[in-house]
Order: structure tokens, then C-alpha cells, then sequence
């Protein structure tokens, strides 16, 4: 692999676009630090899609770890219809990168029948039009991305809004700003390590690994948008199959799958991954999972950080799945931007209504 075969293959140039991730990081601080906070509340609604949702699962996660306050109920709405439970002490926030997503509008619609303790987040369509139609505030974030390449755009901003909602103690504050100088660093040392071609390249090494394999992760429970990134980069980008559990739960019903059809056991590639915040028996659980299935012959990668602050591990496990799709997407010979197969739905569908 070279850089030449990375331009005959990435029309796109998601290459430029990952390696100039740190920069979104910092663009989409600066975007956050806008003075937007809701009403009182105690429940937080996030209706989204896609890249979206997964930037309000991450922020559930991290909030729930770092915050001591732990008052606010995160929901993350993946649908057309609102929960039932929107009440006089819920916010909502509409994310949709595009601004076009059809679920969001639909749930958001409905939200407005509800409360305007609303603050949408988008680059534009529709859903900015009817937010400042209805006198909604929004955040609006750069346009030109893939929703799957603009994740910290769904992210920081949903994560100041708690701040500046004085959900983060003054201590947890000062906290978070040391976090996100740590996070500004390690991503930029990670952009340099990751777009060399090289052997030492640890995102290119394991999507080697990855080739011609069905990638299985497990995690725990509070690595779930980890987890699903990884997922969800690996079906995008690379067009690949992949698919993912979390502990316990795996280890109570799927640990069981390993045996049949055999085709699959000798096809499928387990990705472990790991934080020093797990719960100390789901630590135990996944050290006794590897050996077992190692025993049974299926393959598995271990993968964890090692930096100081849960935002930073959180990010660099993210950037690594983005830059490890993106090579195994290569390795596929396929151009990791284009969705045909999702656009293919949204047409029909389009279609079906028109």
C-alpha cells in the first residue's frame, strides 16, 4: 500500500479528512463555547441518527462516568415518534448533521407540540429552516463532511450545553479543561502516527489483521459507543461485516455461538476492548472470555488506552476504529466515502412518499 493506491481508491479524500481530525476537535470546541444553556431540567432527550446519536450516547457515557452530580437522565431517541415521557423538566436536543434526517425531523415535530426547551444542532435542511421558524435556537456546525466524519461536531456541543446547564461541578470543569489539553495533544501525536504508510502504523497493522474477516467486538457496557463505532466505521467505510456485543450480557447467551456453522469460527475475529473504568468483574469476565475463546480457536486483538482522562481514551478509541476503517477499507479495494446501499434506501423510500 501507498499513497498512490490511497488516491486511485479514496475519491473523497477521507484520508485528508481524518488526518485533519484534530483541527475538527478544536473548531468544534470553539463552536461550543457559545453562551446556549436550557431551561431548568432534569431529563435530556437527544433525538438523532447515525453519527449523531452515537455523539449522544458517547456524552450519556462520559457524563454518567465524570459527572458526581449524576442527576440527569440521558435518553437517545433513534426513532420517528418521542418518548411518552417529555415533560415540563425535560430538554431536548435535535441532532442531524445534514439537518435532513427523517426520523429527527419526525421526532422533533413532535417535540415542538410538547416544549421549545429545544436546542438543535445541524450545518442546515430542514431542520434548521423549521428550528428557526419556530424560533428554536441552533448551533450551527460546518457543512462538507460525512455525518460519520463529524463526530466531534456532534459531540462538544451537546457536551458544553451540560456545562454551561452547570451540570459539571467548578472541580469537574477545571477538570475538563485539562482533559481536553491532554485530548488536543494525543490526537495530534495520533494524525502524525496514523497517515504514514508504514509498518509501524498500528491502525494499518490491524486492519491487515482485519482483512478478509468478520470483526466481533466486546466490550463493556460503558464502552458501548465505543464499541459501536467500531462497528458502524467498519459497515460504512470498509463495507464490511461486522457486529458486536457487551458485557455481561454477552457472556450469558452469545459466548455460546462460537461452534456452528464452522465457517464462521474460522472467519471471525474477536476485538477486545478495554478501559480502566470498567467494573472490576466485567475486567475479570473479559481476561477469562479471551483465554476461552482462544482455547476454542477464534482469533482476538486486544485494544485499550492508556491516557490519564476518560475523554481522552474515549477519543483516541475512536480515532483508531475511523483510521482502521478506513485502511481495511483500502485493503478492500473499496472507496471508504460513498454509501450506495444507504443512499439506495433513502431513495426508495423518497420515492414511496413522492
Amino acid at each position: 500500500m501507498n499513497f498512490d493506491t490511497l488516491k486511485e481508491i479514496d475519491s473523497q479524500n477521507m484520508f485528508g479528512v481524518l488526518k485533519a481530525f484534530p483541527e475538527q476537535i478544536k473548531n468544534s470546541i470553539e463552536i461550543a463555547q457559545n453562551p446556549l444553556k436550557f431551561k431548568p431540567f432534569n431529563k435530556l432527550i437527544i433525538l438523532g441518527m447515525g453519527g449523531s446519536a452515537i455523539g449522544g450516547d458517547l456524552l450519556n457515557t462520559f457524563y454518567q462516568l465524570s459527572s458526581s452530580e449524576r442527576e440527569l437522565i440521558i435518553i437517545i431517541n433513534r426513532d420517528y415518534n418521542i418518548p411518552f415521557s417529555i415533560d415540563d423538566n425535560t430538554a431536548i436536543i435535535a441532532s442531524s448533521y445534514s439537518g435532513n434526517t427523517e426520523e429527527t425531523i419526525s421526532a422533533f415535530n413532535q417535540a415542538l407540540k410538547v416544549t421549545h426547551n429545544i436546542i438543535a444542532i445541524s450545518s442546515g435542511g430542514e431542520l434548521t429552516k423549521m428550528a428557526n421558524d419556530n424560533s428554536i435556537p441552533v448551533i450551527v456546525i460546518p457543512s462538507g463532511y460525512q455525518p460519520r466524519c463529524a463526530i466531534a461536531y456532534s459531540f462538544f456541543p451537546m457536551l458544553y450545553l451540560l456545562i454551561h446547564s452547570n451540570l459539571f461541578s467548578q472541580t469537574e470543569k477545571v477538570e475538563l479543561q485539562s482533559a481536553l489539553i491532554e485530548l488536543s495533544f494525543k490526537i495530534e501525536q495520533l494524525s502524525t502516527h496514523y497517515s504514514q504508510i508504514r509498518e509501524n502504523n498500528s491502525a494499518l497493522e490491524i486492519a491487515k489483521k482485519l482483512k478478509g474477516k468478520i470483526p466481533i467486538i466486546y466490550s463493556s457496557n460503558s464502552l458501548y459507543p465505543i464499541n459501536l463505532r467500531w462497528r458502524s466505521q467498519i459497515q460504512e467505510n470498509a463495507k464490511n461485516c461486522a457486529f458486536g456485543n457487551v458485557l455481561p450480557e454477552m457472556n450469558h447467551n452469545e459466548i455460546n455461538c462460537f461452534s456452528f456453522p464452522e465457517i464462521f469460527k474460522n472467519n471471525a475475529i474477536v476485538i477486545l476492548i478495554s478501559d480502566p473504568s470498567d467494573n472490576k468483574r466485567n475486567k475479570t469476565r473479559l481476561r477469562i472470555l479471551k483465554d476461552i475463546l482462544n482455547e476454542t480457536g477464534v482469533e482476538t486483538l486486544q485494544i485499550s488506552s492508556d491516557s490519564n482522562s476518560l475523554l481522552t481514551r474515549y477519543f483516541e478509541l475512536i480515532y483508531l476504529a475511523d483510521w482502521v476503517s478506513y485502511y481495511l477499507a483500502i485493503l478492500n479495494n473499496i472507496d471508504p466515502t460513498p454509501i450506495p446501499l444507504i443512499n439506495k434506501l433513502k431513495n426508495a423510500l423518497y420515492n414511496l412518499e413522492n
